[in-house]
């Protein structure tokens, strides 16, 4: 199984509303992805707080239907 970009954009704004957020398609098969999220949320937080909040976001498709993702955080 894949998830569309789109979707992966939806979920993660789902739950960080304010999120700036560029994702590529790294071998043009839906299913690994690099992302680099922006959000005010991110501030004070660590880098393993950032990514397990885009976790959470994702609703337990990683690993499932999302096989890969790269995440880089950045505060706004």
């Amino acid at each position: 199984m894949s998830l569309p970009l789109e979707e992966i954009k939806k979920l993660i704004i789902s739950e960080i509303p304010d999120a700036q957020i560029e994702i590529k398609d790294l071998m043009g098969d839906n299913n690994h992805y690099s992302a680099v999220i922006k959000s005010k949320v991110f501030k004070g937080m660590t880098k393993i707080e950032q990514h397990k909040l885009i976790y959470k976001s994702l609703k337990g498709k990683m690993g499932k239907e999302l096989h890969a993702l790269s995440i880089t955080t950045e505060e706004k």
